[in-house]
């Protein structure tokens, strides 16, 4: 599967929604302010370290497929058999809540790591942020993984890498934006943030459903083709770099 624009942008998305989370989200201000009082830039540090923690887990986790030898097309169909059922999740939220049920042990381990951890500087602040993607992998896991179904349809290391960095990316945005952003403020916002999470993950996990049902039917290479071929030249070149 060759990666475009569209790709990177569901990546970002997905990264995004799983901050405005429920179980996310009311932390956020709790977090920022400890990260303040740390360090005046605690909350790039912290964003910093969560963003990486996504971005290296996804990695990991999308290259097992090539790294135990399965075949470009097995490999293709797993990943898009994993985005439906992340979608699927998605839009269920009695799913959601079975699917954090049974996450639940990894994200007890790594509350103990996080208590263990001193929050004082900006290395503080990063190491709270690169534990946090474990804690919270419960909550952000369907986004999660069907971000990592996405990057595991790429064809090499680089692909899979830049859609886990983007989704990373999107995760770290919001601690960054609040970050700047006075405490009645971040309050005022939380109601449309969880609003616009609510919604987004009902749009992404339908995206999801369809990308994956494109991916097993064939005809998102009919898609990418009809895109090629219609978009400009210089996003073409921009997109197949990649």
């Amino acid at each position: 599967m060759d990666f475009g624009l569209t790709t990177f942008a569901l990546a970002i998305v997905a990264g995004l929604l799983s901050t405005l989370s429920p179980c996310v989200l009311p932390l956020i201000p709790i977090l920022i302010g400890s990260a303040v009082l740390a360090h005046r830039l605690g909350p790039f540090a912290l964003a910093a370290g969560l963003g990486l923690s996504f971005a290296l887990v996804g990695t990991l986790l999308a290259s097992v497929g090539v790294a135990v030898g399965l075949e470009q097309a097995a490999l293709r169909n797993l990943g898009a058999g994993i985005m439906l059922l992340f979608g699927a999740i998605l839009l269920t939220p009695a799913l959601q809540a079975r699917f954090a049920a049974a996450a639940t042990g990894v994200s007890n381990a790594g509350q103990r790591l996080l208590d263990r951890i001193t929050p004082e500087g900006l290395w503080g602040q990063f190491s709270v942020g690169l534990v946090l993607g474990v804690v919270w992998s419960p909550c952000v896991g369907p986004t999660l993984g069907g971000a990592i179904a996405l990057a595991s349809q790429g064809e090499h290391l680089v692909q899979v890498g830049a859609v886990m960095a983007l989704f990373g990316l999107g995760a770290a945005l919001p601690l960054v934006v609040l970050g700047g952003v006075s405490r009645p403020a971040m309050q005022r916002l939380r109601g449309r943030l969880l609003a616009v999470g609510h919604h987004g993950k009902t749009v992404l996990g339908g995206l999801f459903l369809l990308l994956g049902a494109l991916i097993l039917s064939g005809l998102d290479k009919q898609f990418e083709a009809w895109v090629l071929q219609h978009a400009p030249q210089w996003l073409v070149e921009l997109t197949v770099s990649i």
